[in-house]
This record gives structure tokens, sequence and C-alpha cells, in this order.
């Protein structure tokens, strides 16, 4: 879905290093896998065809942060919760 991103901590040596691989139209999804000590993180379209693929070695990932983007339903979920609490704070 648009707007999905992982975020991946990698580890340089002396420092840290952090990228970003966004879901950047509509349709489209971020991926993540493990396999034979490699970290993958390819956009994907709808029918299944991978865009742009980053990889990583899998000792030196210190975090994968996968941050989906709010769907629909559950942003009416928050938006309800937030003006009811929002109705609490008024009366009390």
């Amino acid at each position: 879905m648009k707007g999905d991103r992982v975020e991946i901590v990698v580890d340089a040596g002396d420092s840290t290093r952090t990228y970003e691989v966004v879901a950047t139209r509509a349709g489209r999804r971020v991926e993540t896998a493990v396999r034979r000590g490699v970290v993958e993180v390819s956009e994907v379209t709808r029918s299944g065809t991978v865009v742009r693929t980053a990889r990583f070695m899998a000792t030196r990932v210190l975090a994968l942060v996968e941050q989906p983007v709010p769907r629909d339903d559950e942003r009416a979920e928050e938006q309800a919760q937030e003006r009811a609490a929002g109705a609490r704070a008024a009366q009390g």
C-alpha cells in the first residue's frame, strides 16, 4: 500500500546507517525476506513484480522496522477514540 515503509539500521563499523524502502505508488507494497544470511527488502507491484530491492548482510542488520500506513478502518477507529478522549477532557 502506498506509504508503507521499512527502516533498516545497519552496522557500518564505527557508526550505524539507516536506510528506508518506501512503497512509492498506489498499489505497491514492501516485502521483507531473510534468506541465506541476507536480508532483502523489496518494493513490489500488485501483480508481484519487484520494482526495487535492497539487500543487506543479516549479521550487520541491527534493526528492521516495518511501518505500515494506517488503513481507512484503523484511521476511523483512531479518530473516534481521539474524539472520545477530547470529550472526556472537556467535561472534566
